[in-house]
């Protein structure tokens, strides 16, 4: 594998214009995986359901103060505030995505509890044990250094806190070593993504148990993003001509990593959440 930069940098693609994630995203614009109550359930409620399912793991019950790390488009910060009035803070290294948040954090009358801040997890100075619950969804194969992440969400939670990492994964060390560097792989690294590495589950493991974490919870999402992603290719398609006004062949290109996601779940690729304690 090509060796990763000390820590990685966002790809171009999470600094989009938010309009283009509006297109084919949810209305909260959760750019992550779903949970699914039913074969009927529209995108929207589904993506709802996940994030009280996230509230529901971490043991939320109103007025925590919530880490979420690598916050996107803010879906997760701005949920938890407005349903748990939870004070929250994001982290992203993106620009645009902050600019997009002050702004729904202020039509949705939340503005006091939200902040975020622009920068890699990885060197922010954060004040320990300064926070109830710490999610990571979809964040943690952008970092090159497993053990220091680990180490430093510990670091941040009070006794009693939660992580929970939500995370796709190569289904097993040999499938990792088989298909890292296949066609389909480059093109997410190099084309969607500046740095990624999709570890098996067992390395995510193994990562919070060597920083001190008892693992509470273990759930496959893999069916559910699985519908999540064949959601997202009818909303691109439906929404082509727009996505194109944005950039000629944009609609194309999202279709083409969408597919490539979807193309290996169960085969080479897994999607689980991982529930960790700091119990000392």
């Amino acid at each position: 594998m090509t060796a990763a930069p000390a820590h990685a940098e966002t790809n171009q693609h999470y600094d989009l214009d938010p309009e283009v994630f509006g297109q084919f995203l949810d209305p909260l614009r959760k750019y992550s995986s779903a949970l699914y109550a039913s074969p009927e359930q529209p995108l929207a409620e589904a993506q709802e359901s996940k994030l009280r399912y996230v509230a529901n793991h971490l043991g939320l019950r109103g007025g925590e103060r919530i880490l979420d790390i690598g916050c996107g488009w803010g879906s997760l910060i701005l949920f938890m505030a407005k349903e748990f009035g939870t004070r929250a803070l994001g982290v992203s290294p993106a620009p645009r995505q902050h600019e997009y948040i002050a702004r729904r954090a202020a039509e949705l009358g939340v503005t006091d509890l939200i902040s975020t801040q622009v920068g890699h997890f990885e060197v922010m100075d954060l004040p320990a044990r300064s926070f109830d619950a710490i999610s990571m969804l979809g964040s943690i194969v952008h970092m090159p250094d497993l053990d220091a992440v680990f180490a430093k969400a510990k670091g941040l939670l009070r006794k009693g806190g939660r992580l929970y990492v939500s995370e796709s994964c190569f289904r097993s060390d040999a499938v990792h070593a088989a298909f890292d560097r296949k066609a389909g792989t480059d093109f997410v690294r190099e084309d969607i993504f500046g740095w990624g590495d999709m570890r098996p589950l067992s390395e995510l493991v193994a990562g919070a148990e060597r920083a001190g974490f008892s693992i509470v919870a273990v759930d496959d999402l893999t069916a559910h993003y699985y519908r999540t992603i064949e959601a997202w290719i009818a909303n691109v398609a439906a929404a082509a001509d727009k996505l194109d006004a944005h950039e000629p062949g944009l609609a194309a290109k999202l279709s083409h990593y969408l597919e490539v996601a979807n193309a290996g779940w169960g085969y080479t690729t897994k999607h689980y959440a991982l529930v960790c304690g700091n119990h000392r």
